[in-house]
């Protein structure tokens, strides 16, 4: 993997890079403006030398600010980061979830009942915010959360699973949804599917990441879609695909069929009893209870795509094994005479069947079975070719082949694709993003899906891009705050992951799924001139809060009363939401991570983006764009410490305030860097380093109060080696000095994720440990445990878990009247002052909530969920 990239999703459109490639600023830009993520301004101005010249020049090429990585790095690293915190040191069994959900509902639970705050439309286009660092004016309008699979029926039914928000039904051809799976203990869709019964199969555990922080707890089926939710009950099977991730459930030869992240396995349609039959996996010792079970790469060597059936011999079928880095094993299979699965090894045309070529691949059958599709990601072409790891898109009249190249990379991008210039173009998340579907009533006509959407209708002859990554960089573009686009008509949001086709009012529609929510267009919509989509609508109406906040933060509205509240979400920005909004704004654009909010002014606010880069604004980034032609009036400012020029912070980096001094600001990366300006920073060096962790080294959590700084790190990060530990010193830089904590010691080794300091007593701190213990991880060190105390600044701690559950923790805060709270990644718990046991804060689905924070006047306590927004509660009620 190349270095880390700090790059805004939203950055490049007809230049280098999306992940955000650096440009100069020009001549008269405020201070703190040099080297910043690709903005509106030079998405223009590359327009119209494209618009000129037809082409990119050498300057605009070069001017990168020496960042030589790319988004598809960092979509990569951040999964594995999120998923190192829950896993290291070592392997987590399966099961681990279940148990631990098991264990959270029957905690007792306080008064106090959770509201959503989020569940109104979140718009991207939003006109207030069009400030050098914002996302608005792109064309993706009200989005959500990431969406990974889509089904849709032919009574306006339509199916939503989200990443980590649980499925939602809408019966309106889309729109004012409703959750139908908060019973469960996983809210992570993998796969939907509807039978020809009608009933709907659900496979938990999301396999875009193959992140672990993913894995689901079965497949589930639901006979009654219209009416009914999914229960515990209708689980298909045992606990055989408990802790997997399911990619693709396909029917055949009288089964249902699950591609997952530990082989393909069946099970009969006609029964939900009895336990699944694993058909095929390629390293059968890497699995639960087999010999290589806890190797360190066990969880990569079992990885299965999809499923093609034999339309003329349902009993024959092709298995897409592999995994996206490449391994010996990835490769299509087939039965032979003898029953046994094999690998195909040629006879397939332009398809690739040799293990360098195969990895993430989709299927799609035509309804009459007279034509088949495919996409393939090359794991060769991802690791040698920047811009792009698709193989390409394949057609061919049976699934054993020939298949014929329809579509590479170049041609997409010569059909009206955003992403046209070396670095990123059609297919350079192809591990990530994709989609295939056929139209039930053609045969010929196709929708594809990688960053960007294509439409055939001609089998593959010719595409359109009718669904760009944005409308940056196009002539109709602007940045006009009158207009949504400019002239341009709404795209869909990037990275595209789920499709269906179904019929509402006896139109038939395509919905796909992304990571900015659903979206739906006429199955033979029109389009413009440059094949782009003329009629698409976003169906994020607000109802559909799957929102994936990392952080939150509050602070007054001083224009209108009430608060202000901000956070940081995947792929979705920065939210802001005025006390008096119908409609929250998105003020930065791309991934958002920490946030640090003024309490005494909602709009001054800090987002971070990845890898500590950080902007700061002190009007909530308010902006007619009127900074394209007076660079003077941007109300933004880049000011990363240095190790995000250096790649040496993590993905979500640590960011806090002291407790007693809101100017004082920690930010944690290889360094700990302390700057007291507050949110009148306008330069990355302002920030001082106060102390190195050493190298190789990253901090997971900081905080500090009254000068006094807690910073935990971890490295190696991974279960290759991992290590942790603790410092602490002064903001000042005096007095920094290691806290030991040994392999086997008090405090687990675990990744350390979170600490709340007493605002009474510095020196009185709690830490929150993420992962599993021992009992689930098989590690060095994994010890029990997941919250600690300490009464003498961290030089000591003990363990107060006493009953939590066994669930990763991530972040804790002190209440007024002295109990403490703590995110895991199942909900929100509490205990007392002066008990031992803890209790559970009202009923959240089975939702990660990585960060709590209370409101300025320390009534209300605020949740960042990631995967249903952000929620709160009255502190009094959970006394």
């Amino acid at each position: 993997m190349s270095a880390p990239t700090r790059k805004r999703r939203w950055l490049t459109v007809c230049a280098i890079s999306a992940s955000a490639v650096l440009v100069a600023t020009p001549a008269g830009a405020a201070a703190g403006k040099t080297k910043r993520p690709f903005g509106a301004r030079t998405l223009a101005q590359l327009a119209a030398e494209r618009q000129s010249t037809g082409s990119l020049s050498p300057k605009a090429k070069a001017d990168d600010g020496g960042d030589d990585g790319n988004e598809a790095d960092e979509i990569a690293e951040g999964a594995d980061q999120y998923a190192e915190a829950r896993t290291s040191p070592g392997i987590v069994a399966p099961g681990a979830y279940g148990a631990a959900w098991s264990s959270l509902t029957n905690l007792k639970s306080t008064g106090g009942s959770w509201h959503n705050i989020t569940d109104l439309p979140y718009n991207s286009d939003d006109s207030r915010y069009r400030d050098i660092d914002s996302n608005s004016s792109g064309g993706s309008g009200n989005v959500t959360g990431r969406m990974a699979a889509i089904a849709a029926d032919d009574d306006g039914y339509v199916y939503a699973g989200s990443a980590g928000g649980g499925v939602w039904r809408s019966q309106r051809g889309g729109g004012h949804w409703k959750p139908i799976s908060d019973k469960l203990p996983s809210q992570s869709t993998g796969a939907l599917s509807l039978d020809g019964a009608g009933r709907l199969w659900l496979g938990t555990g999301e396999a875009n990441t193959n992140a672990d922080a993913y894995l689901g707890s079965g497949v589930y089926v639901l006979s009654d879609p219209h009416h009914g939710s999914f229960s515990t009950r209708s689980r298909v099977g045992g606990d055989e695909l408990e802790s997997t991730t399911v990619r693709q459930l396909r029917f055949g030869a009288g089964k249902v069929w699950a591609a997952t992240s530990a082989g393909v396995w069946s099970h009969s349609t006609k029964t939900l009893k009895g336990a699944w039959k694993l058909e095929f996996a390629p390293n059968p010792d890497y699995l639960p209870g087999g010999s290589k079970a806890n190797d360190d790469s066990a969880a990569y060597k079992n990885i299965t795509n999809d499923i093609a059936f034999d339309a003329k011999n349902p009993s024959k079928a092709i298995l897409a094994v592999g995994w996206r880095s490449g391994d010996d094993y990835n490769g299509f299979y087939t039965k032979n005479a003898k029953g046994a699965w094999v690998r195909i090894t040629g006879g397939f045309g332009d398809l690739p069947t040799d293990a360098d070529n195969v990895g993430t691949v989709t299927f799609a059958r035509a309804a009459d079975g007279s034509r088949y599709y495919a996409i393939d990601q090359s794991p060769e072409q991802m690791a040698a070719n920047p811009d792009s790891g698709l193989m390409g898109i394949y057609s061919a009249a049976s699934p054993f082949g020939p298949w014929t190249k329809v579509a590479d990379y170049k041609q997409l991008a010569a059909d009206g694709s955003a992403l046209t210039s070396g670095g990123y173009m059609p297919g350079v998340q192809a591990w990530y993003n994709q989609f295939l579907t056929v139209d039930p009533a053609d045969p010929e006509h196709v929708y594809a899906g990688l960053e960007e959407v294509y439409e055939s209708k001609d089998g593959g002859s010719t595409w359109s891009t009718v669904g760009p990554y944005w409308n940056f960089g196009f002539s109709c573009w602007s940045i006009d705050p009158a207009k949504q686009t400019g002239d341009c008509h709404q795209t869909t949001h990037s990275d595209q992951h789920g499709v269906a086709i179904g019929r509402y009012h006896g139109n038939s529609f395509v919905y796909v799924g992304n990571d900015g929510g659903v979206y739906k267009r006429p199955l033979s919509g029109s389009q413009d001139a440059s094949g782009h989509a003329t009629d698409w609508t976003s169906l994020n109406d607000g109802t559909l809060d799957t929102l994936q906040y990392y952080s939150v933060g509050v602070g007054k509205d001083l224009d209108h009363g009430g608060y202000s509240v901000t956070g940081g979400l995947q792929d979705n920005g920065q939210s802001v939401l005025r006390s008096n909004d119908i409609v929250m704004g998105s003020n930065f654009g791309g991934d958002g991570g920490d946030t640090l909010t003024d309490p005494a002014n909602g709009c001054n606010i800090a987002e971070e983006y990845v890898y500590l880069a950080i902007q700061v604004t002190q009007n909530c980034a308010v902006n007619d764009g009127s900074w394209t032609t007076d660079p003077t009036k941007a109300t933004s400012y880049n000011v990363a410490p240095a190790d995000n020029a250096t790649s040496e912070a993590r993905f979500i980096a640590p960011l806090a305030t002291d407790a007693k001094d809101s100017n004082t600001w920690i930010a944690g990366g290889r360094h700990i860097w302390v700057q007291t300006r507050g949110y009148a920073i306008r330069s990355g060096a302002e920030w001082k380093n106060v102390h190195d962790l050493g190298v190789g080294r990253t901090a997971t959590a900081v905080a500090a109060s009254g000068g006094k700084v807690y910073a935990a790190w971890c490295g190696p990060c991974n279960n290759q080696g991992f290590a942790r530990g603790i410092s602490v010193g002064n903001a000042d830089g005096t007095g920094w000095h290691d806290i030991t904590l040994p392999v086997n010691g008090t405090v687990p080794n675990r990744y350390l994720s979170g600490f709340a300091v007493d605002p009474k007593n510095a020196d009185h701190v709690f830490l929150a440990v993420n992962g599993f213990s021992r009992h689930w991880t098989e590690g060095p060190g994994a010890g029990v445990g997941h919250v600690f105390e300490s009464v003498d600044g961290g030089t000591t701690w003990k363990d107060i878990s006493a009953d939590l559950p066994d669930v990763p923790t991530n972040s804790a805060i002190v209440l007024p009247n002295g109990g403490l709270a703590v995110a895991t990644d199942l909900g929100v718990v509490y205990r007392a002052p002066g008990r031992t046991k803890w209790q559970r804060i009202g009923s959240l689905p089975a939702v990660a909530v990585l960060q709590l924070k209370l409101s300025p006047d320390g009534h209300t306590l605020y949740a960042a969920t990631h995967g249903r927004g952000i929620y709160t509660v009255k502190v009094r009620d959970c006394y």
